[in-house]
């Protein structure tokens, strides 16, 4: 079970760069039910996502290099690639900041994900952090990939 929060960073807090990251590469195969394949610096993973959004299931399976190249091929819509910055939160929490490259060079988001729902429910975001945007479809990545971000003329 995947339980997480997102959000819009308002700024970004002092020192955020020297925290641990990853480059992340991810095609959608399928966005219902959702199927991604996810390119994690040198690891693979094929992750099948339930519905919903702060609470859903989620399982991801290894796979190898040559499978994950074969499957990205697949991709039905814009292949995403992001670089992933880890921030660590109070009560052991981590702030997941996504800087994304490519079609969306710009949008950046935050998430937090949970060890049970009271927890997320009972989260006070840093200042730093900016709307919540757990709800809205428009931030989900698999809804992402489906899009071409408008760049202003």
């Amino acid at each position: 079970m995947e339980i997480e929060r997102k959000y819009l960073p308002r700024f970004l807090p002092p020192d955020w760069e020297q925290n641990s990251r990853s480059e992340l590469e991810q095609a959608y195969l399928c966005i219902d039910p959702v199927l991604r394949v996810r390119k994690e610096d040198d690891s693979f993973y094929l992750t099948y996502k339930g519905k919903g959004f702060l609470a859903r299931e989620e399982y991801n399976l290894p796979l190898n290099r040559e499978a994950y190249e074969h499957l990205k091929t697949k991709a039905d819509g814009l292949i995403l690639t992001k670089t992933r910055y880890r921030i660590p939160l109070a009560g052991s929490l981590i702030a997941e900041l996504d800087c994304f490259h490519g079609d969306f060079e710009g949008l950046t988001l935050i998430e937090v994900e949970f060890p049970d729902q009271k927890s997320a429910e009972n989260f006070l975001p840093p200042d730093w952090f900016g709307r919540e945007v757990t709800w809205e479809k428009a931030y989900s990545n698999s809804f992402l990939s489906r899009q071409r971000r408008k760049t202003s003329s």
